[in-house]
């Protein structure tokens, strides 16, 4: 059986115990609850509260559940919800486009694919939830680097790989292809990431008007482009839908 690390069972506990006891503790509360010394539940709390999770009270010096976890929290719901309310609009996007939508929110350093609506004709597919693209060269990483301050500086400081020639690797061309998908509020992909292929996508919003995800197309180059240019009822699909969703997420506007 793996070991454990006991200063992380010790801190779970602590959060576990504010969770569902009073409102506030203080430390000698914590310290009896949890069989620890005073300067080890003190140790632990002050992390804690550093990081976030924990906040103490000015007047009473006792402890309660911090902001942070609220965050966390809602994060996790956030990204239900979005795939809840997306439900409908993705596959109404998959018939009127005939291409693979791919719903994806930011996750560790890329974007990861939540949702996916195969393409609606009979060829082999493979569903690709749970997978992981990156931000630099995918449509929905651009957009997520374009409209989320996090996933902008993940990708600014990540090695950005070149897949294939079309990859844009440099920081500056990297920069202005934010402020292009900023501008028109959409971003593509042509073969930056898989040789035949190219793919469009859009932010999603939600009621604080915060970017939570993105959703877009891919296919063949060939099906996606016309006479080398993108297909502008494609495009066009591609934002009723972002819109769509973040309507239904509360966001005002869009």
């Amino acid at each position: 059986m793996a070991r454990t690390i006991q200063s992380l069972e010790r801190a779970a506990a602590m959060l576990r115990l504010l969770a569902g006891g009073e409102r506030r503790l203080g430390l000698s509360d914590i310290a009896s609850a949890l069989d620890l010394a005073k300067g080890t539940a003190h140790g632990i709390l002050r992390t804690l509260q550093q990081e976030g999770f924990v906040e103490q009270d000015a007047a009473s010096g006792r402890y309660q559940l911090g902001a942070e976890l609220l965050r966390l929290g809602n994060s996790y719901l956030d990204v239900h919800e979005l795939r809840a309310r997306a439900l409908v609009w993705t596959d109404d996007l998959a018939r009127s486009s005939g291409e693979s939508v791919y719903l994806g929110v930011l996750h560790q350093q890329g974007v990861l694919i939540v949702h996916h609506v195969f393409r609606p004709d009979d060829s082999r597919q493979v569903l690709e939830v749970g997978a992981m693209q990156p931000l630099h060269s995918t449509a929905l990483g651009k957009v997520l680097s374009a409209y989320d301050p996090v996933a902008h500086s993940e990708a600014v400081e990540a090695s950005r790989e070149a897949f294939t020639a079309h990859t844009l690797t440099g920081l500056e061309d990297f920069e202005g292809v934010l402020d292009l998908t900023r501008a028109r509020g959409w971003a593509a992909d042509v073969e930056e990431t898989w040789e035949g292929v190219a793919s469009v996508a859009a932010p999603i919003h939600d009621r604080r008007r915060m970017p939570v995800g993105a959703v877009g197309i891919t296919g063949a180059v060939e099906r996606v482009q016309r006479d080398g240019e993108l297909r502008p009822e494609i495009i066009a699909a591609v934002r009723d839908c972002a819109r769509a969703v973040s309507r239904d997420l509360g966001a005002q506007r869009f």
